[in-house]
């Protein structure tokens, strides 16, 4: 009945919200009368802001209609490449009539971006994106709202993410660089795993970012939650079935806003303080911070619900059994053994302040990885960098991309068994030491790795 409940308290408070914001452009407007009122502007911005706190969140748009390339902006068009029941591949493609930019871009490296299917939409990932396609063709998985998906599609479970990433690996080819950012990077392992098992070509590179491989590392209230209470806990308190005013009315989901309401509970009073600031923005007039403001919580706040197969799967597999890291895994069948992988260089980062995936957690996939040689594994500890940082905001423009690219650009031209060993561009990881505590890890000690130089003009990457 709590789904029920939600979709009620939504219904009711829809034009609550329509109201406000209504009223919030007629104190707000200059050219309205109410605009001179005393206290009009007080008056706009704290509708404003009931307006945001009550209304619902759809899905964003990743809206990328252009990105710079070799200092010409070219056009984006989003393409669907393959359609699947709970998932779609796109493709953002690149347009220009500029001949050695054209030239250019039909060199660079391409790049599968694994997004997390966790509550966020795949947008989310909008400025990875953004980012990656200066100098990389980008592809991404665009997971679908569990609640969208009719019932006679079947259920979904964790198997059948590592087969659909498997699948996308395989519809662009083996010469794609797989980059996984948070949950994927456990089934982005096994698939690739499974694909080494088998004698498939695996991708040139695997890029792992802020996700689980072995959540016994320094464990966050996110993992503690999930071992501490029993596969059983989750089924019964958890887990909701769709309402009938969707398409996939009667489907057995994880709801997104219970996530939402998990994410907002791990750090209440720093939303609470945003919200605020917020209303003070609007108040001072300053526009800039509180378009910043709207943009991050139109993000934050669209969720979307979990198929409760693969949310179980999930929970058990990865943070009760720790099926990947103790070696007993299987899926449909098949063992997964990460030190099957030989071809694939490898690059974790993990951020040093991240509050849902602990220091170490990322880095456990070297431990997994025997069959890489040392010298083609690579890990970058992003300093100062929350969770959303890593994939986010300036720390990942200025610090973590180019270290991703720089990797990506490095096996662009020959995979690992034809790569000698070369200066690392950050760190490799069997030299580098094991992640220390948080408190015990002083930033004046952890040098920012070198990097290696960009590609000259012209020349094909």
């Amino acid at each position: 009945m709590l789904y029920q409940w939600y979709e009620t308290q939504r219904a009711l408070l829809s034009p609550f919200a329509e109201f406000a914001s209504a009223s919030a452009k007629l104190y707000g407007n200059q050219a309205s009368p109410f605009a001179s009122m005393p206290g009009a502007q007080r008056m706009a911005a704290g509708f404003d802001l009931l307006n945001r706190l009550a209304k619902d969140y759809e899905k964003p748009a990743f809206d990328i209609r252009s990105v710079p390339v070799q200092g010409t902006e070219v056009a984006v068009q989003e393409q669907v490449v393959l359609q699947k029941p709970f998932c779609r591949l796109l493709r953002f493609k690149r347009f220009t009539d500029h001949p050695p930019v054209l030239e250019r871009m039909k060199g660079q490296p391409t790049v599968l971006v694994v997004a997390p299917l966790s509550g966020h939409h795949a947008t989310l990932l909008r400025e990875t994106v953004r980012a990656l396609l200066q100098e990389h063709k980008v592809y991404i998985t665009d997971w679908t709202d569990a609640r969208m998906v009719p019932t006679d599609a079947g259920p979904f479970h964790l198997d059948d993410y590592v087969h659909y990433v498997q699948e996308f690996i395989r519809h662009i080819g083996p010469d794609v660089h797989v980059m996984s950012v948070c949950q994927p990077t456990v089934p982005v392992l096994a698939a690739i795993s499974l694909m080494a098992s088998a004698g498939e070509t695996t991708p040139r590179t695997m890029t792992m970012m802020g996700g689980p491989i072995d959540a016994r590392r320094s464990p966050t209230a996110v993992n503690n939650l999930a071992m501490n209470k029993s596969h059983e806990w989750f089924e019964n308190n958890v887990i909701y079935r769709v309402p009938p005013n969707y398409p996939g009315a009667g489907r057995r989901v994880y709801p997104g806003f219970l996530q939402h309401t998990g994410f907002i509970a791990m750090n209440p009073d720093r939303h609470l303080k945003s919200h605020y600031d917020y209303f003070l923005d609007l108040m001072r007039g300053d526009d800039d911070n509180a378009e910043f403001h709207r943009s991050f919580y139109d993000e934050y706040n669209a969720v979307l619900d979990m198929p409760a197969e693969y949310y179980l799967d999930t929970i058990k597999t990865v943070f009760q059994d720790f099926a990947l890291v103790n070696g007993t895994w299987e899926v449909r069948g098949r063992l997964v053994r990460p030190q099957d992988i030989t071809g694939t260089a490898l690059l974790t980062i993990e951020g040093e302040l991240d509050d849902i995936s602990g220091a170490g957690q990322t880095r456990a996939a070297h431990d997994l990885c025997t069959g890489v040689p040392k010298a083609h594994q690579f890990h970058y500890d992003v300093i100062g960098a929350g969770h959303y940082g890593i994939f986010s905001g300036r720390r990942w423009r200025e610090k973590v991309y180019p270290q991703v690219r720089d990797f990506i650009l490095r096996y662009q031209d020959g995979r690992v068994a034809a790569q000698a060993p070369a200066p690392a561009l950050a760190a490799p990881a069997a030299a580098s030491p094991a992640p220390a505590p948080r408190s015990a890890r002083p930033a004046a000690k952890r040098a920012t790795p070198a990097r290696r130089p960009r590609t000259p003009a012209g020349q094909a990457g």
